[in-house]
């Protein structure tokens, strides 16, 4: 695998890390989740994929996220949608598979829309969550938990997959500029999502809100019945790239 990594600097001197492969276009781009990393296993399953098959690949840390400089308090997803089209543009510059796990599947929309098909040839959504920070992480607050975030700013939670994360109410706020839901998502190319129904982080029914909100006639729900947040098992990775390879590019 001759992957090639290396940084590209914002012009407030925030380097943002990233890793591509060579390949034939659309160049494949993995978009991870809210406190996830470029070397999560289905960025680097993607990877091996694409490399097996030829396809540039091109993953990505956002500020404040695995490698890259920055605090993550400051982040918002505006900030980290700009960090992937800022990288995307440089690295990227042609046509697209935007590939986006949770968080991720929310900034894939948001510059599909901003690119349009002609740039973007498809979207794929794993436990896709635009709007998380308007209409499922506000659901799990506690009147304390609200209280908290007015008088200090800052909510840290407990986190099943490492220590706590820090909610700033500057996330909260922000994320309502970038809200796609009810829609339309004015979007019309391929949009494939994968969603377990198992997930205790996005309900499965937030996928049907997406589906919704999808004015293309090729938009495509997998629901797994026994899948998790992650879908990181083998069977779902398999299933991620048989999606990839499927796609009518």
């Amino acid at each position: 695998m001759n992957e090639t990594r290396g940084t590209i600097t914002r012009p407030d001197g925030v380097a943002l890390a990233w890793a591509s492969l060579p390949g034939t276009s659309p160049a494949v781009v993995f978009l991870g989740g809210f406190r996830s990393d470029m070397e999560g296993s289905k960025a680097l399953h993607l990877c091996d994929a694409c490399a097996a098959r030829g396809r540039a690949f091109l993953r990505l840390d956002y500020s404040g996220h695995g490698i890259s400089g920055g605090d993550f308090e400051e982040g918002t997803i505006g900030t980290w949608a700009e960090d992937a089209a800022l990288v995307i543009e440089a690295q990227a510059p042609g046509p697209v598979v935007l590939v986006g796990s949770s968080m991720g599947g929310w900034i894939a929309l948001l510059l599909a829309r901003r690119w349009g098909a002609g740039r973007v040839r498809a979207v794929i959504g794993i436990a896709a969550a635009p709007d998380f920070t308007e209409v499922l992480m506000p659901e799990e607050f506690t009147d304390a938990d609200r209280a908290t975030l007015a008088r200090d700013g800052v909510l840290r939670r407990p986190f099943e997959y490492g220590e706590p994360i820090p909610i700033t109410l500057r996330l909260l706020t922000e994320g309502r500029n970038h809200l796609l839901l009810p829609g339309p998502i004015p979007y019309p190319g391929p949009v494939r999502l994968l969603q377990g129904m198992a997930d205790p982080d996005v309900p499965w029914r937030h996928a049907l809100r997406i589906m919704e909100a999808l004015p293309g006639p090729d938009a495509e729900l997998t629901l797994i019945k026994d899948g998790d947040h992650r879908l990181s098992r083998p069977q779902d990775l398999g299933l991620l790239v048989r999606t990839l390879d499927a796609l009518p590019l």
